[in-house]
């Protein structure tokens, strides 16, 4: 069964992701689905839950109120007899990370191209040089947001909540380094660990099933956490480590 709630008190992607972490959380609930704009929620359970226990997974943050809510109007049902929904395709869904790989691949492949051969340590430094500075733009925009969504699954930030704010300006530090091409062995070095690291909560979330957002592009896109996020970490760590052995 599903029920919509209203939820006060959420300004930002940030929010609307924690709201949801809580209440999943709630024994029995199955999904929970905000729309910020709305301020509401869609939560969908096993078993009704009283609503006293679902403003109890929320009292550690009272800003975020919850209320019942009538329904205005029920879903358009198919001709099997169930309610149909709307699924976004994957291509839909990963829109934004994959124009933004699309784009700096094709200004690494040309800046790689200009001499007589192709060079593939200057492809790979210009695409992490890339990747790094705009994924840190994007967490830069609500750095907050970033860092309370960063914290639903990344193992450091779970327990230092500061770690998320430091890993969005080590993101620009890593992708200035790269740019500038400034001591390459310590910076992949540093690539490879701080990348590892966040692929293990990457990891445990997508193998646990969990429905969160994944922070990659900070809290400016609801993208959900997937395999498309351990081939984004992955991929990192692999060419950090592939010009590591070509520098030594």
């Amino acid at each position: 069964m599903q029920h919509t709630y209203n939820i006060s008190g959420m300004t930002c992607d940030g929010c609307s992701a924690k709201v949801s972490f809580l209440l999943k959380k709630v024994p029995g609930v199955t999904d929970v689905a905000i729309n910020l704009e709305n301020g509401t929620a869609d939560i969908s359970m096993e078993n009704h839950i009283p609503t006293a226990q679902l403003r109890e997974a929320l009292k550690d943050y009272p800003k975020y109120q919850l209320s019942e809510q009538e329904p205005t109007h029920k879903p358009p049902v198919n001709i099997f007899g169930g309610q149909a929904e709307e699924k976004k395709s994957w291509v839909v869904t990963y829109k934004p990370i994959l124009l933004i790989f699309g784009y700096i691949s094709v200004i690494s492949l040309i800046t790689a191209s200009t001499g007589d051969t192709f060079n593939t340590m200057i492809f790979m430094r210009v695409f992490m040089a890339g990747f790094f500075l705009t994924f840190s733009f994007f967490k830069m925009l609500d750095l907050k947001g970033f860092a309370e969504s960063y914290a639903m699954y990344d193992v450091v930030a779970m327990k230092f909540k500061t770690w998320g704010y430091i890993y969005a300006f080590i993101e620009l530090a890593l992708g200035l380094a790269f740019a500038l091409n400034v001591e390459p062995v310590i910076t992949n070095s540093v690539t490879a660990v701080v990348m590892s690291v966040s692929l293990i909560g990457v990891l445990q979330s997508v193998l646990n099933k969990k429905k969160i957002q994944c922070a990659c592009l900070g809290a400016v896109f609801n993208l959900p956490m997937s395999t498309v996020t351990i081939i984004e970490d992955g991929l990192m760590i692999a060419m950090s480590v592939g010009m590591l052995v070509m520098y030594l």
